[in-house]
């Protein structure tokens, strides 16, 4: 007669069990982890979610039990039933919660083989992103992976909870929506009853979560799934998840506060680390002038200097250049670099500037009673004084330039500080730096479009001092806008939105859209807008960069459960795939297939 499917019913999770339950009877589940034969006794490490525990296998009390331990191999499923029992002394596990302790098996139940895994299921191995993932379900057993989710979990769990009790209310918007011109490209999804229509599933909830400020529920919330077709990096996904959020009659420091009060709870939660009242705050500008990115980390200085003063008119003609056609030259202070960097790490770091499109970089190594470089024969003395002041250079420092355009200058000496700052090891891990980003420009010029786009969305609220160039100098408008920046790492933005119809449409002409147009794509929140509309603004969080901040992760897809790769596709499911015909004509669609190269 077949043994029972589950005949031993768990009573404890691994790694849970606890010195105060010695000689007592429980039953544990989970996956051989490791199995060690001394001769008469076999021990295996068995494993859950939880941790660990070892399980005495001995001949002589139990022979048959000590039979199935000898075939059992690692990742086998297996109940065991035992007592457990406290070790000798001399071999205590301190590497585990329970290695003080140890089960000596009286019943087992083996309740699934396994095939010897692709790669041991062991943290601190080094196994390749394509081999995890295409194998994902056996990377999510190992203990460290699954760390990474348990932090999702508790974070999630926090801000429903935080949310709550400050009076939100969590409303699911649509995933399939309507496709609109503006922000990323949609994921289109065909309609069968609407023969040659398209759903578009949501980028974000935006015009929902507005529409429902308009409807009077006050605050909303929701932990939502998002979409975007476009280019991968370590921290984009073409899925995606936010913590969205959205208040009725507030203003930016509202909502900042608010959410101010959430991210010290997590990190006190989540981390033990206790943030400061209030964050500091920056201007758009001010963040662009010192650290060259509108998301900075701040743990270490190295801040921009803007020399074009210094340098008008100098005989340094990749300077002087520049200045006269309205660019800048500005420099970082490497402090004490000048025995860290090599003359070859020097022309290295030229050529990484130019990934940033600079022509070059420049550099003045400060040493003993002399300047090294090949351009310091281009100053006069007063102009190197004037330099060094302003630099606070001393002996020992590097000083790098970029001259260009503002934007090439900004790009490249911003991503020159965090380089150096990795390859000369000085940021501190362990330090939390938080930081709102305020006052963006409402615009940006679209070189290829030949129009301005909104550099956040189409519904962010103009400065109010600032409204009145929306028509006559768009590039002066500054944005109600704010984004929340950890070490470097954009973690969330948002913005108080437009709330009339006027200037709703004003901000559709001047990125140039028809009337006829703004309200084929956006009519329904433009006739909502007519029916009394509270102010209103909020923001989102990607939960995914948080999770991977708390957990000390480089990439978001180490804390998503079924990450995509560089090319937008699933290793281990095999998505996307090809359809059968009949769903297509189902669909009205017809593939015109590229032709391989």
């Amino acid at each position: 007669m077949a043994e029972k499917l589950l005949r031993l019913k768990r009573t404890d999770m691994c790694g849970e069990l606890k010195e105060t339950q010695v000689e007592q009877k429980v039953v544990v589940s989970g996956w051989v982890q490791s199995r060690r034969d001394l001769g008469g006794i076999i021990f295996i490490t068995l494993r859950d979610r939880t941790g660990f525990i070892q399980v005495v296998f001995n001949q002589e009390l139990n022979a048959e039990l000590f039979e199935i331990a000898d075939k059992v191999r690692p990742e086998y499923v297996m109940a065991v039933e035992g007592t457990l029992k406290m070790r000798d002394e001399d071999n205590y596990n301190p590497e585990i919660t329970t290695g003080t302790v140890e089960l000596f098996a009286s019943d087992v139940q083996v309740l699934s083989k396994a095939q010897t895994p692709p790669f041991e299921i062991e943290d601190n191995k080094e196994i390749s992103d394509q081999l995890r993932l295409k194998y994902r379900y056996l990377d999510l057993r190992r203990p460290s992976v699954q760390d990474a989710f348990f932090i999702r979990h508790r974070v999630t769990q926090i801000a429903r909870n935080f949310y709550d009790e400050n009076g939100f209310l969590e409303i699911e918007t649509p995933i399939l929506t309507k496709s609109t011109p503006e922000g990323a490209r949609d994921y289109l999804v065909p309609s069968r009853v609407h023969g040659g229509k398209f759903y578009a599933l949501p980028q974000s909830p935006q015009l929902y979560k507005q529409i429902l400020m308009i409807s009077g529920m006050d605050r909303y919330y929701q932990v939502a799934r998002c979409f975007r077709d476009e280019d991968l990096r370590a921290d984009r996904q073409p899925e995606f998840t936010q913590i969205d959020l959205e208040m009725s009659f507030v203003d930016i420091d509202d909502v900042i506060s608010l959410n101010e009060k959430l991210i010290r709870r997590i990190f006190k939660e989540i981390k033990g680390v206790d943030l400061p009242e209030k964050f500091d705050r920056l201007t758009y500008r001010e963040a662009m002038d010192r650290y060259g990115s509108d998301k900075p980390d701040r743990r270490f200085g190295m801040e921009l200097n803007n020399v074009s003063d210094i340098m008008d008119g100098c005989e340094f003609k990749a300077f002087a250049e520049v200045v006269k056609n309205g660019g800048s030259v500005r420099c970082i202070n490497v402090k004490g670099a000048a025995d860290k960097l090599s003359r070859r790490d020097l022309d290295g770091l030229v050529d990484f500037v130019k990934v940033y499109r600079a022509k070059g970089m420049a550099w003045i190594i400060v040493a003993e009673n002399e300047l090294k470089s090949p351009i310091t024969k281009f100053f006069t003395q007063e102009q190197i004084d004037e330099l060094l002041k302003r630099v606070n250079a001393e002996v020992g420092d590097v000083i790098m330039f970029v001259a260009d355009k503002d934007k090439v200058v900004f790009d490249s000496l911003g991503a020159l500080r965090c380089e150096l700052v990795k390859r000369l090891d000085l940021i501190n891990k362990d330090e939390f730096n938080f930081l709102w980003v305020t006052e963006f420009p409402l615009l940006e010029y679209d070189e290829e479009a030949k129009r301005y786009v909104a550099m956040h969305h189409p519904f962010t609220s103009p400065m109010d001092e600032d409204v009145e160039f929306l028509e006559s100098a768009p590039e002066k408008v500054r944005a109600k806008a704010y984004d929340i920046v950890l070490n470097g790492t954009e973690l969330g933005g948002g913005s108080i939105r437009i709330h009339n119809t006027e200037l709703q449409s004003q901000m559709f002409k001047t990125l140039g859209f028809t009337e006829e147009k703004a309200w084929e794509n956006f009519g329904f929140l433009l006739e909502a807008f007519k029916y009394g509309t509270p102010p209103h603004g909020g923001m989102a969080y990607g939960l995914d960069r948080l999770v991977m901040l708390l957990c000390g992760k480089d990439s978001i897809r180490d804390v998503i459960a079924f990450p995509k790769v560089q090319n937008a596709s699933e290793l281990m499911s095999g998505a996307p795939s090809d359809v059968e015909i009949k769903q297509l004509r189902e669909l009205s669609i017809k593939i015109n297939k590229p032709e391989k190269e």
